[in-house]
């Protein structure tokens, strides 16, 4: 509201001697001035209703008094009738249409009533009656700002600021609409000034924290909800996003704490519930975490991504329930642009490169930073050495670690100047002073926002900056979306498209992409010649156990699938459970350790009718016991429609047999890659029906799987997949020619690299 409370003579009317009766007392004879005067007062004292039937006593009398018709709009906003105080309004305007107060009152009701496009012509008329009115200013940007017109709600603050540069509530919308703009250091800054006016403006505190997470700065966005919690203690909003915070921080106990708070102040805030689950889900808690996205998204079912949490939670722990149903619905919604699946999650559920291209796209548009700014900006880096940097939270034991450490060793340090950019938790592993050692400079920036990280990657002139992640987790996409080196290549991590125009490069071969699917990859295709994953040659095998050592039956054929538990679908684990009942007495041997799995997966057998006990869940040991127990199988089964990726490797190097069956999309193919490049092509299914008889097969005849075996174990060593050597040959020519591509001033290209020259 603007002014309340006029007096006749403060409005400036030109109010006659009229006679109104029946006011107080049938005998009241009163002027129209002194009816004013009590209404007035009698709003001002609180006393609505009497004020109202003044004011109405008056128009009857009078139907022109303007004051009367102002006043009478004013109290029946406050009386919460908002209809009629608008009618009440449009009334006044006839007689008075320029009256700025009651333009700015009406505006605001329009407001307030969510009538945006009337509210936002009515702000227009008071503007244009007053053009410099910081209030009018600053409720037509927060009306723009609710149309989404965001460049135009920036206008408007731009000039309610110029106009009054400590204007609290300006700077603080200003902050609302750079948020959404991306433009997050400048909504930071407008914060700030807003809380430097007002220091305890709690919804600036708490979007200040929201944009400091937003930038990384994950202790200053911790700060910040603690300071606004301070102020408002059982804001659900609140304690809910400094979980967020807390959680990256990796303080995940009290992330819990904080998440649990939330939700008991707020039973139905299903933001909480969603990233209480992820959590949980991520601590292997996924029970709870279940429940918690289900009950999310019973209060909301287009809650981005929570369907996916949801159905992989389920996946993790093979509690499958109605898989097909929510499988079918969640790729729907994926279809059909929703914020349904977190991209990873999608490679477990359809072998589609198109439902992968889609459900990436739409994250990457949903997640990514502004872009206005890059580090790289056109320049071309003259180096004696073409620098090549790797970007990791998994710089430690871990698969693709494993599958890499030998090629950072081998590197052409004459042609190629390497740089770790490591942003994962420290490790005193092994595996993690090997790749130290390997690498010209290993440099930890866990510590660092996406854009320092990006920044220091533009200050080292990096020509090459390698994604070894994708969206998998702890990644950070967003150091790519900032352009931070002038070639950005996808490898290894994430076996699919990143979606993103920011990826110039995928590396693959002719199977993983074929030339029918590569128009599916936003990124262009590098095609290497033997296949595109690394391997090392130097890891080591411990000591073979004994199949009684490892709770196996002495002579049953073991079948073996040590692949984690998400990549099971209902579909594989009947095929599975059709082998074990045309196999007697044969077993299956899967990667065990959680209780829940077991559980789960031995029901699951009992309702197709296998024995529970058919099922032996391996420990897990260190990475060479490990290895050296794909020794006491017959066959290994790999899943579909997400592959085996390391876990094949290790298979195949261990002189394990597998069997494949070959989709459409990249994670689909990976084993089918695997198995061209070491000789045994024989071993790929085109169907999961053919999957089966090819398994059977081998488990029925001792002599072809022997002969598979034989084959195996020659051409492991004399066969591409595990020459070292060779793979880093053929990655760092794919590296010269992106770079002399980039040199000459050639947009990104699709190539093959050619097969490499014998060494002498």
């Amino acid at each position: 509201m603007y002014h309340t409370g006029q007096t006749a003579a403060e409005q400036g009317a030109d109010v006659q001697n009229v006679q109104i009766n029946g006011l107080e007392m049938a005998s009241d004879i009163i002027t129209l001035p002194e009816a004013l005067r009590r209404a007035i007062i009698a709003y001002n004292y609180g006393r609505s209703s009497k004020a109202e039937r003044l004011c109405r006593a008056i128009i009857t009398a009078k139907p022109d008094v303007f004051e009367a018709l102002y006043l009478l709009a004013i109290v029946q906003t406050k009386l919460g009738r908002r209809h009629e105080a608008l009618a009440s309004y449009a009334r006044a305007l006839a007689i008075r249409p320029d009256h700025f107060e009651t333009l700015g009152n009406r505006s605001a009701l329009l407001q307030e009533l969510k009538r945006l496009d009337e509210a936002l012509a009515s702000w227009d008329k008071t503007l244009a009656v007053k053009p410099d009115d910081v209030v009018a200013l600053t409720n037509r940007g927060s009306v723009l700002l609710l149309l989404k017109r965001y460049n135009e709600a920036l206008a408007s603050y731009e000039k309610t600021i110029a106009l009054q540069p400590d204007c609290a509530d300006a700077l603080y919308f200003r902050g609302i609409v750079l948020q959404q703009l991306k433009r997050f250091g400048d909504a930071l800054a407008s914060y700030e000034g807003a809380l430097a006016v007002r220091p305890k403006h709690p919804a600036a505190l708490e979007n200040r924290g929201t944009v400091l997470l937003q930038l990384k700065r994950f202790a200053d966005a911790l700060a910040s909800y603690e300071e606004a919690l301070a102020l408002q203690p059982n804001d659900a909003a609140m304690l809910n996003n400094r979980g967020v915070a807390l959680q990256e921080l990796r303080r995940f106990e009290e992330a819990l704490s904080s998440f649990d708070r939330a939700v008991a102040v707020k039973p139905d805030n299903a933001d909480a519930l969603s990233n209480r689950g992820l959590l949980l889900h991520q601590q292997q808690r996924f029970g709870r975490a279940i429940t918690d996205f289900a009950r999310a998204l019973a209060i909301n079912a287009e809650l981005p991504y929570a369907k996916g949490w949801l159905l992989f939670s389920r996946m993790n722990c093979c509690q499958w329930g109605p898989f097909a149903s929510e499988t079918d619905g969640l790729l729907a919604d994926v279809r059909a642009g929703k914020r349904a699946s977190y991209p990873f999650v999608l490679l477990s559920l359809s072998a589609s490169t198109d439902d992968q291209l889609r459900c990436s796209e739409t994250y990457v548009r949903d997640t990514r930073p502004a872009t206005s700014a890059p580090i790289w900006k056109g320049k071309r880096y003259c180096h004696d050495r073409i620098r090549v940097a790797y970007l990791s939270a998994d710089f430690r034991d871990h698969p693709v670690c494993r599958l890499l450490a030998g090629v950072f060793e081998q590197h052409d340090h004459a042609r190629f100047e390497t740089i770790a950019i490591s942003f994962g938790p420290g490790s005193l592993s092994e595996m993690r002073s090997r790749v130290e050692c390997a690498f010209d400079r290993f440099i930890d920036v866990g510590s660092k926002n996406d854009r320092d990280v990006a920044g220091l990657l533009g200050a080292l002139e990096t020509d090459i900056a390698v994604d070894l992640m994708g969206f998998t987790r702890d990644n950070r996409c967003g150091i790519f979306a900032l352009r931070a080196a002038p070639i950005q290549l996808n490898f290894l991590g994430y076996p699919g498209t990143m979606g993103a125009d920011h990826i110039d490069y995928i590396i693959a071969d002719r199977i993983v992409i074929p030339n029918s699917h590569f128009r599916d990859y936003r990124e262009k295709v590098v095609w290497l010649p033997d296949t595109f994953q690394a391997n090392d040659s130097m890891r080591r095998m411990g000591e073979p156990a004994t199949r009684a050592a490892v709770g196996l039956p002495e002579t049953a054929f073991v079948f073996c699938s040590f692949s984690n538990t998400y990549k099971i679908t209902p579909a594989i684990f009947d095929v599975w459970m059709c082998l074990l009942r045309c196999v007697e007495g044969s077993v299956l041997w899967l990667l065990g350790g959680r209780a829940t799995v077991e559980r789960n997966l031995r029901r699951e057998a009992e309702v197709r009718g296998i024995s529970p006990d058919r099922l032996v869940f391996a420990a897990r040991v260190e990475y060479s016991a490990y290895l050296s127990q794909y020794t006491l199988a017959d066959l290994f089964l790999d899943t579909f429609p997400f592959n085996a990726g390391a876990t094949a490797s290790d298979a195949l190097w261990a002189g394990l047999p597998l069997v494949t069956c070959s989709g459409e999309a990249f994670a689909s193919r990976m084993a089918a890659s695997l198995l061209h490049a070491v000789g045994l092509p024989e071993l790929i299914a085109p169907s999961l029906d053919r999957y089966e008889t090819l398994a059977l097969e081998l488990a029925r005849n001792e002599g072809l799987l022997t002969a598979i075996r034989a084959k195996l174990a020659w051409h492991r060593d004399t066969w591409p997949p595990f020459d070292t050597d060779r793979f880093r040959r053929q990655i760092e020519a794919a590296y010269i020619t992106m770079w002399e591509r980039y040199q000459r001033g050639e947009p990104p290209a699709s190539f093959a690299v050619p097969m490499p020259a014998m060494r002498s």
